[in-house]
C-alpha cells in the first residue's frame, strides 16, 4: 500500500504496547497487590448472535483475551496478578438486556471493566449502569456522541469511534468532492438519528444539502430496504449521492438491493456512514468498488497492524475489524494503568488514564481527554478498492490519506458534566 509505514516497524510486536504518560512510577511487583478483590476481572458484553455478530462479536472477546495474555507475558511475576480472566454475554443489541447483563457483570460476575457494546441505545444504559456501580466501561462498538455529551460520566470512556468522526471524514469530504445533493437513509434507533444529525451538519457545512431522509426500521428484520432505494432517484432534486448509515448485516442488504436496482447507474452514487471490514468481505471488493468511508483502523495499514492481524487470524480464522483491534487496544490500557496504580480501584484507574497519551497498535496519536473521555487518535479515509486490485484476502482497502486525531473528533462538548 502507498501509506503503509514500514520503516523500523518489522519488527514490532503487538505484544509491546507503547504508553507515554503512565504515572506512577515502574510496574508494581506482586507483592505490593492492592487488588480489591485479588484478581482482575474484564467483561465483553456485545451482540454475539445478531446483526453486529461478524463486526465485534466473539471474535472481540478473543481480542480481549489477547491482550490479557499479552500483558502476563509482558510483566510475568511482576505484574499486579496473574489472576485475570474474561467473561462475556450476548445483549442481543436490546436496551434493556444490556441494562441487566452489565449490572448483573459488575454485581455477581466481580467484573472490573465492561468493554465493547455496539448498539447506542444499549452503549447509553451501560453508562448509566457504570456510573450508578462506579465501575468502568469502554466503549468500543458504539458510536452516539452522547457518551461524551450528555451522558458523559468519570467511569465511562469512549475509545474507537464517533458519529462526528465519521461525519466529518465520509460526509465533509464526498461533499467538497462535488456530491452536493445527498438522499439518507439511516436506522431508527439512537445511532442511526445521530448519524443522520452529524452528517446532514458535515454535509451542509461543506456546502450541501439533504434533499431527502428517511428512518428505517431497527432491527430491519424483513431486511427489505426497496421503498426507501426506489425512492431515491425520484427526488427532485434527484440525489448525487445515496448516504446509508445501516451497518453489520443491514448494511449488507442494503448495498445488495442498491446494486439490484442499479442505482449508480441512474446517477446515485453510495456513501456509506460506517463500514466494517466484514461487511467488504460479505458483500465483495466489486460491490462496493470506489466507495469512500472513513475507518478508525486497518488492518494492513504499516507493519504493526498487519503483525497483529496475522496474530488475531491464527486464533480467529479471519483478519481483524478495528472493532476488534479497538478491543484489544482498550484491554491493554485497562490493564497498563491498573499496572501502573497497582490497584484496580476504579477512582485511581480514572485518574491514571485521563490525560494519558498513547501508542499502540490501534492508537496512532493517541491521547484520553480529561474533559470528557473521549479518547482520540488518527482516522483514515479510505476507499474499497475493485477485485483487480486485490493482491490477498482480505485487503480490500487502499487509504487515502490520514485524518489527524485533532481533526477527527470534535472539541469536548458543553453538554458534558463531570
Amino acid at each position: 500500500m502507498a501509506m503503509r509505514r514500514t520503516a523500523g516497524l518489522a519488527a514490532a510486536s503487538a505484544a509491546v504496547v507503547l504508553v507515554a504518560g503512565c504515572g506512577g512510577g515502574g510496574p508494581q511487583a506482586s507483592g505490593d497487590q492492592k487488588l480489591t478483590d485479588d484478581k482482575i476481572v474484564l467483561g465483553v458484553l456485545n451482540d454475539q448472535s445478531g446483526v453486529y455478530l461478524e463486526l465485534s462479536g466473539k471474535n472481540s472477546v478473543k481480542a480481549v483475551e489477547m491482550a490479557v495474555a499479552d500483558f502476563k507475558a509482558k510483566y510475568g511475576d511482576k505484574a499486579v496478578t496473574t489472576n485475570i480472566s474474561v467473561e462475556t454475554a450476548d445483549h442481543q443489541n436490546k436496551p434493556d438486556i444490556a441494562n441487566t447483563k452489565a449490572a448483573e457483570m459488575y454485581d455477581r460476575r466481580a467484573v472490573d471493566i465492561v468493554l465493547d457494546v455496539p448498539t447506542s441505545s444499549a452503549a447509553e444504559k451501560v453508562a448509566d449502569v457504570a456510573k450508578e456501580k462506579q465501575k468502568l466501561y469502554f466503549n468500543i462498538g458504539a458510536a452516539t456522541t452522547t457518551l461524551t455529551g450528555v451522558k458523559c460520566n468519570r467511569y465511562t470512556f469512549h475509545y474507537a469511534y464517533d458519529t462526528y468522526m465519521l461525519a466529518n471524514g465520509t460526509g465533509r469530504s464526498t461533499t467538497e468532492q462535488g456530491a452536493k445533493n445527498w438522499y439518507v437513509l439511516y436506522p431508527n434507533y439512537q445511532f442511526g438519528q445521530d448519524m443522520e444529525k452529524s452528517f446532514s451538519a458535515a454535509i451542509t457545512a461543506a456546502g450541501g444539502a439533504v434533499v431527502g431522509k428517511d428512518a428505517a426500521p431497527f432491527p430491519n428484520t424483513s431486511g427489505d430496504y426497496a421503498t426507501y432505494l426506489l425512492k431515491a432517484p425520484t427526488l427532485n432534486p434527484k440525489p448525487d449521492v445515496l448516504g446509508t448509515m445501516q451497518a453489520g448485516a443491514e448494511l449488507v442488504n442494503v448495498v445488495k438491493q442498491y446494486n439490484e436496482f442499479k442505482l449508480r447507474e441512474k446517477g446515485v452514487g453510495l456513501a456509506v456512514g460506517l463500514m466494517f471490514l466484514t461487511d467488504i468481505h460479505s458483500l465483495t471488493p466489486d460491490a462496493l468498488a470506489g466507495t469512500t468511508y472513513t475507518d478508525a483502523w486497518y488492518w494492513n495499514f504499516d507493519a504493526r497492524n498487519r503483525e497483529f492481524a496475522d496474530r488475531f487470524q491464527k486464533e480467529t480464522g479471519t483478519r481483524p475489524t478495528f472493532a476488534h483491534a479497538a478491543n484489544y487496544s482498550a484491554a491493554t490500557q485497562y490493564l497498563e494503568a491498573v499496572q501502573a496504580a497497582g490497584t484496580d480501584d476504579a477512582d485511581t484507574v480514572v485518574k491514571q488514564l485521563e490525560g494519558k497519551s498513547i501508542e499502540d497498535v490501534f492508537l496512532r496519536n493517541g491521547k484520553i481527554r480529561a474533559e470528557d473521555h473521549r479518547v482520540v487518535h488518527d482516522a483514515y479515509l479510505a476507499q474499497v478498492k475493485p477485485a483487480a486490485e486485490v493482491t490477498e484476502p482480505w485487503d480490500y482497502v487502499k487509504v487515502l490519506k490520514t485524518i489527524p486525531a485533532a481533526e477527527a473528533f470534535r472539541a469536548p462538548s458543553a453538554d458534558c458534566k463531570m
